[in-house]
């Protein structure tokens, strides 16, 4: 069948509890399609000279399917609603569908369009919400390159949500009985804090809120969601960040988010830029803790962005302590931090066998945050020191790593722009780590990464340009 031979079909959901399906076949495609069947409630019979598949000959013996014993024969349609060939034999499948068509019972012929009343769509169940999704016949593997993208994309707080709507559903109809005030006063429900209380299985505070949604009395607090945009690129943001940029009014988001990540945001949020420049005049800790609650506290849905992980260096902590101390709900969502995402961008295993077997996350960001660290822990040999916010204090890490006895042939990786288009990975030994990084210019945002493990970036990069392995001024002589 052609791209313009296929047919456009009417979509349709039929209930199927109590009534007889027949399926002929009783190998592993029979199976999936009984299982299916199963699910939705039929009374299926399999018909095959016996049943191969060993978990269908098991809902044979517990009495789930009836088996129909022998070769396809007219009087197995006695009674079916619908009937599905999947005997892998062409002309018992065209006989089936053949007789079918001759009883006006609707057949699907697995694998074959041309002889199919109609095509079980891919499916995506989220209780009692399903999304089906078809081809036509014509086209499978792209219905389940969709049906995957769905999966990933609708989390079953969707379903707890559409239980939630039909349990209630007689109570609505009474609220609002036009139907154009009810499906109004819907839209506000799914667009307020129901949906995401379900998502984060606080189920009791979802029906408190359904019912004030009910009964017309507003909540008098927002929220706010902590989400970690990850480092670099913007693919790098989770599906749980991605659904509450899509949910926000108001985006708090620092200078190290991605653009592509404020792009999938919801058009009409605010975005308010509070990031910090080393140096330069910047919206204060304090200041960031006073607009999301103000936000919050005007009933709005406030998102702070940050690259990165809210809680790795992020001042992720003290922003829910300030959250909690104001009554103001929130939620937290994970990002992939720098020394993850940097380093996997650069080909460099934080541990391996051979290497490492710890890893340590530093950050160096000023003068008195490095007079809180255990130096002499850190020269150790066999680990990983990730060394966030460093750039602009590299002779002093060099240093006292160095009267601490680390080795100076210690390899280190230096990644600026980790996963940006602008990435460059600057490598070399600890004895000249400051020289080559000023050499190279080398500006924030940046990670560094000491122990052996940074040596294999000139093998295993993958990402960008190749690691920059000489002085500056051997590149130009050369």
């Amino acid at each position: 069948m052609s791209a313009a031979d296929t047919p456009a079909l009417f979509p349709l959901f039929v209930d199927l509890r109590h009534r007889t399906v027949l399926v002929v076949g009783a190998g592993e495609v029979a199976r999936r399609k009984v299982e299916a069947l199963l699910e939705a409630g039929a009374h299926v019979r399999v018909g095959a000279p016996q049943v191969v598949d060993a978990t269908l000959a098991g809902w044979v013996g517990d009495g789930r399917v009836t088996h129909l014993p022998g070769v396809f024969v007219e009087r197995w349609l006695d009674e079916a609603w619908l009937v599905v060939a999947a005997t892998g034999d062409h002309a018992v499948n065209r006989a089936v569908a053949a007789a079918a068509q001759a009883r006006r019972i609707w057949a699907n012929v697995v694998d074959d369009a041309a002889l199919s009343a109609f095509q079980v769509p891919a499916r995506v169940r989220r209780g009692p919400l399903q999304i089906a999704v078809s081809s036509g016949g014509g086209a499978p593997m792209v219905a389940r390159l969709v049906r995957e993208d769905l999966e990933a994309r609708y989390d079953d707080a969707y379903g707890a949500l559409a239980a939630l709507l039909d349990r209630h559903r007689t109570r609505i109809r009474a609220r609002w009985p036009q139907t154009d005030v009810r499906r109004r006063a819907i839209s506000e429900l799914l667009d307020g804090p129901v949906h995401d209380l379900l998502r984060r299985r606080r189920t009791l505070a979802a029906e408190r809120a359904f019912e004030a949604w009910l009964h017309c009395t507003a909540a008098t607090h927002g929220a706010v969601h902590l989400v970690g945009a990850g480092a670099g690129d913007a693919g790098l943001l989770t599906l749980r960040g991605l659904r509450a940029l899509n949910q926000a009014d108001v985006i708090l988001h620092d200078r190290l988010v991605d653009p592509g990540v404020l792009e999938l945001a919801r058009r009409d949020a605010e975005r308010i830029d509070v990031g910090k420049l080393p140096g330069a005049d910047a919206t204060t800790q304090a200041r960031i803790h006073a607009l999301m609650i103000e936000h919050a506290r005007a009933g709005r849905r406030v998102v702070r962005l940050k690259g990165g992980d809210a809680f790795v260096f992020g001042r992720g902590g003290e922003e829910l302590e300030a959250l909690r101390d104001a009554g103001i709900d929130y939620e937290v969502v994970p990002g992939i931090t720098a020394a993850l995402a940097c380093a996997a961008h650069a080909g460099v295993p934080l541990t391996h066998r051979d290497h490492a077997q710890s890893v340590r996350l530093i950050t160096a960001h000023c003068r008195e945050s490095l007079d809180t660290l255990d130096w002499a822990a850190l020269a150790r040999e066999r680990q990983t020191l990730a060394v966030y916010m460093g750039v602009g204090l590299l002779e002093t890490l060099q240093a006292r790593l160095l009267a601490h006895g680390m080795a100076e042939a210690t390899p280190f990786a230096l990644i600026e722009n980790g996963g940006r288009a602008r990435q460059r990975t600057v490598v070399g030994t600890l004895r000249d780590l400051a020289q080559r990084a000023n050499e190279h210019q080398v500006r924030a945002p940046a990670l560094l990464i000491l122990g052996s493990v940074a040596a294999l970036a000139t093998r295993l990069h993958w990402y960008g340009d190749a690691p920059l392995t000489e002085p500056l001024g051997a590149r130009e002589a050369a």
